[in-house]
């Protein structure tokens, strides 16, 4: 879920100067400097030991915005120009999704569960006596001590203290990977498992530290709207939940970016809607006892690596990207395609459809409209109103489900609606899938909680977006 933080600040700011730099013809000659722009040596207080290391951590973030690996045997003396010009004239982006900024990453401690100076160094010992790795002992000050080479993370001593002095305190990106595909090396950095990654971006968010980030497009987007090719954008039904103007504005500031058309995805929503009704009564008749959602590329990604025993019951249908892609590519047959949504997932689905050639982020939208100094609330183009209402739910949990819904309504449809994975969550659907018995007959997964409108990659949280999403879509419907 993407609550606004100082870590997403920069990120955006970084962002903003990379394509300011770019729109100005800049970015290989001024690129260098914004370092120590952005950390200057008399700065009063820096978020780092001193402004030297925040000055490094910049420019390694700087490197996956330009859309590089931050590989462990990189050439740390390789300037930032040198890694422009190469993403200057590259034909494609890299396939690696998320990278870790090394640097930026040093500050968690292994062991979760720790003990406060609340401690009173009871006579009752319940944590020691309880504690089945006997790795609690007692310090100088009589207070309790853990000792993290023998700890499991059991939790045994939180739960028995009575004074509630021992607490819970998780590395922050391996709490949230629902997966369990992130931990740290034998240096104390954390190391993102491929095999076991489904893009979520979970950890993206819940990084303190801003030390996870995104191999971003956004090079390869600006090369594209700035060349002769024709270049069309499809926008995720989520971007009604991502700025406070109008969304007939958004799409014309988007437009004045350089894009020769905007098309809502919610179009091929609609075709998603269609087959996924027609899919499921199919199932139904032939006696499937359940049927799960495609749309969520994450979810996807972590029945094939995760639960493959779930696979008979996922949805054959394809995704509203897809579908809105295919319709496009016959409108525009020698277009360049840009997919712009909240989703690092789709980064990956994007790789594998052949009528997309790149991904952007809303955030990086934003970075863009405030980079290229265009107006939000300018030009407002028309809204498609051919588009049925149904197309537009996608963006919010439940969408799919009442789609559904509604061009079925006589089918007996009983949803049961998977509102954001963690680790719970795809232990339940392990279960779903081993029984094959759930509540209901139609799972809807959304790896995001709130949907699509919260995903790691939106301009806000799952409570302001929605908001802004049914203001939206009420204003749309109004006019």
């Amino acid at each position: 879920m993407a609550y606004v933080d100082n870590t997403m600040i920069i990120r955006r700011d970084l962002l903003a100067k990379m394509a300011e730099l770019f729109n100005e013809e800049k970015l290989v000659s001024d690129i260098d400097r914004v370092p120590l722009i952005m950390a200057p040596r008399n700065r009063a207080k820096t978020d780092r030991c001193c402004v030297f290391k925040e000055r490094v951590i910049i420019k390694e973030k700087f490197i996956p915005l330009l859309g590089f690996e931050l590989k462990e045997d990189r050439d740390e003396l390789k300037t930032l120009a040198e890694y422009a010009k190469e993403a200057l004239v590259r034909e494609k982006p890299i396939e690696k999704i998320l990278t870790v900024v090394d640097e930026a990453c040093t500050s968690c401690v292994k062991n979760s569960y720790i003990v406060t100076n609340l401690c009173k160094g009871c006579v009752a010992h319940p944590c020691m006596m309880n504690c089945p790795k006997e790795a609690i002992s007692w310090n100088a000050n009589g207070q309790a001590q853990i000792n993290p080479e023998t700890c499991v993370n059991c939790g045994i001593c939180m739960s028995v203290c009575p004074y509630h002095s021992i607490i819970f305190m998780p590395v922050p990106c391996e709490n949230a990977c629902p997966v369990g595909a992130i931990s740290k090396n034998e240096y104390g950095i954390e190391h993102i498992d491929e095999e076991k990654c489904i893009d979520c971006g979970k950890c993206i968010t819940a990084c303190p530290f801003g030390s996870i980030m995104e191999n971003s497009q956004i090079i390869d987007v600006m090369k594209s709207l700035k060349s002769e090719q024709e270049t069309i954008a499809l926008v995720a039904p989520a971007l009604y939940g991502q700025f406070k103007y109008n969304t007939e504005n958004v799409i014309g500031a988007i437009k004045e970016l350089g894009f020769k058309d905007v098309i809502e995805v919610a179009k091929g929503a609609n075709t998603t809607t269609i087959n996924e009704a027609n899919e499921l009564l199919e199932r139904l008749e032939n006696n499937d006892p359940f049927m799960t959602t495609s749309c969520c590329p994450a979810y996807v990604s972590a029945v094939k690596k995760h639960i493959p025993e779930m696979e008979k019951y996922v949805s054959h249908t394809k995704s509203p990207m897809y579908y809105t892609a295919e319709l496009a590519k016959e409108q525009y047959p020698n277009a360049k395609f840009v997919f712009i949504g909240p989703c690092i997932a789709k980064r990956r689905e994007g790789m594998s459809d052949p009528n997309i050639d790149l991904v952007m982020t809303f955030e990086e939208l934003s970075g863009l409209f405030t980079g290229w100094n265009i107006n939000i609330n300018g030009d407002a183009i028309e809204l498609d109103r051919s588009i049925k209402d149904h197309g537009r739910a996608y963006a919010a949990s439940g969408g799919v489900a009442q789609s559904v819904l509604e061009v079925k309504p006589y089918v007996n449809i009983k949803p049961v609606i998977v509102d954001g994975l963690d680790k719970k969550k795809i232990n339940m659907l392990k279960a779903f899938a081993k029984t094959g018995k759930t509540s209901g007959n139609f799972i809807e997964v959304m790896a995001c909680e709130g949907g699509c409108i919260a995903g790691p990659s939106s301009n806000y949280d799952a409570k302001t977006g929605m908001k802004i999403y049914q203001n939206s879509l009420k204003k749309f419907k109004e006019n």
